[in-house]
């Protein structure tokens, strides 16, 4: 069995974002040269996802509304005037861990004859919630 390890540098000038990283994971997968296997990938920082669907605008942007309605940004801490606990620590990003809890942390696609074993539209993408500083997505890859 084989096992191929790389990790993707990311770093999104905006607090909120998605990029599509299905190109760098084929990439991955070609170089790790697997044909039967399995690719894990996932964000190494706990407020960024893994997640796959549709590429497509419209539907990015409902997520973003979507997720902003489940847990709106408030850089405050008093729970009374809607901030989050979390931010008594010193840090604003409560927000980003919910959404990275409600988007998951990652994806494992099965590799067919060399490829991502996709359904239709299926693409995977990074999701950030708390951006503007470099993280990390870990792409794993074990198989023959």
């Amino acid at each position: 069995m084989k096992s191929f390890r790389k990790v993707l540098l990311m770093h999104l000038p905006e607090r909120m974002g998605f990029v599509n990283i299905t190109h760098e994971v084929e990439s991955a997968l070609h170089e790790s040269a697997v044909q039967e296997g399995f690719c894990l990938v996932n964000a190494m920082h706990i407020t960024a996802s893994v997640f796959i669907n549709d590429d497509e605008s419209g539907l990015h942007a409902d997520y973003k509304r979507w997720l902003e309605k489940l847990a709106p940004f408030d850089a405050g801490s008093d729970p009374a005037r809607g901030g989050y606990l979390h931010n008594r620590s010193g840090e604003d990003n409560g927000d980003a861990h919910h959404k990275r809890q409600i988007m998951g942390r990652e994806v494992v696609v099965a590799i067919t004859k060399g490829k991502l074993d996709f359904g239709p539209w299926e693409q995977i993408f990074y999701g950030e919630f708390d951006g503007r500083r470099d993280k990390r997505v870990l792409i794993k890859i074990i198989g023959e």
